[in-house]
């Protein structure tokens, strides 16, 4: 479990498995699309998600969801 900063859903509950793959992705909260991220990210390996998810901003919010996912 992660606890989000900056951005309205209030966490993010995730599990990897032993080859560091991300399943059971569920935000706490946030825009109606965050469960379209989740399923995006389901089974992708843990580096590439956080390759393609660093850095993308909420507006003029320096993080976003998908962001605090990649933390």
């Amino acid at each position: 479990r992660y606890k989000t900063s900056g951005v309205c859903s209030s966490a993010i509950e995730f599990e990897l498995d032993d080859q560091k793959k991300i399943h059971n992705v569920k935000f706490q909260g946030g825009a109606p699309e965050i469960p379209g991220v989740a399923r995006l990210v389901e089974g992708m390996e843990a580096e590439e998600a956080i390759r393609r998810l660093e850095g993308i901003r909420c507006g003029v919010r320096p993080t976003s969801c998908p962001d605090q996912l990649s933390k």
